[in-house]
């Protein structure tokens, strides 16, 4: 029981904040828009972020689909990990609060992921 309810925290916690993130970037918020200006992938790069993050929170809620969701959403975070360390920076404002979330939601995904890891061959179709 206590498991089923630590599953749910990390699916939902990540689900969250993958789609809270997504009225920024469908509706190309000023504070969206420069940041992926910043990247050099405006306006593609901000709408194919949204819907790959939209699919991952989707697939995380369901439980049949969790480890893609979370395998997605560990890829998702680390690149929004990796740009804000190399280009974006981390500053207090705004942008420390994106890469907060961003830790959060790798966190909660890694831990998904660990959780499931026994199903990680299945979902690349190795025979281990």
């Amino acid at each position: 029981m206590a498991r089923a309810i630590f599953i749910w925290i990390l699916r939902v916690v990540a689900a969250a904040i993958l789609l809270q993130t997504l009225y920024f970037k469908f509706t190309a918020q000023p504070e969206s828009v420069h940041l992926f200006t910043l990247l050099g992938i405006e306006p593609w790069g901000r709408i194919g972020t949204g819907v790959a993050e939209l699919i991952a929170a989707v697939l995380l809620l369901v439980p049949r689909t969790t480890l893609p969701g979370a395998v997605m959403g560990l890829g998702l975070m680390a690149g929004a990990i990796f740009f804000h360390i190399t280009k974006l920076g981390i500053y207090f404002g705004g942008d420390v609060i994106l890469f907060s979330y961003a830790v959060i939601t790798f966190a909660c995904c890694l831990g998904l992921t660990i959780i499931f890891r026994k199903k990680l061959p299945q979902l690349l179709k190795l025979k281990i």
